[in-house]
C-alpha cells in the first residue's frame, strides 16, 4: 500500500511540474510576442524619426538658401 501511495504521490508531483513548465513556457511566449511588438514600434519610430530629421534638414538648406538670396540682394543695394 505504501508503494501504491508513494507512486501516486510521485506522479502527482510531476503532473504539477509538467503543469509548472507549461505555464513558464507560455510566459516566455508571452514575452517573445511583446518584444517583437516593441521591436515593431521601436522601428517605426526610427523610420519617424528619420523622416523628421530629413525634413529638418531640407528646411535648414532652404533657409540658408533664403539667408544668402537676402544677403547678395542687400549687398547688391548697397
Amino acid at each position: 500500500m505504501n508503494k501504491a501511495k508513494m507512486m501516486k504521490s510521485e506522479r502527482d508531483n510531476w503532473t504539477r511540474n509538467y503543469h509548472k513548465t507549461l505555464k513558464g513556457l507560455e510566459v516566455m511566449i508571452d514575452i517573445q510576442g511583446q518584444v517583437r511588438n516593441i521591436m515593431k514600434i521601436a522601428a517605426e519610430a526610427n523610420m519617424m524619426i528619420t523622416e523628421m530629421e530629413d525634413s529638418i534638414l531640407k528646411a535648414s538648406i532652404n533657409n540658408q538658401l533664403i539667408n544668402t538670396t537676402n544677403i547678395t540682394g542687400v549687398s547688391e543695394d548697397l
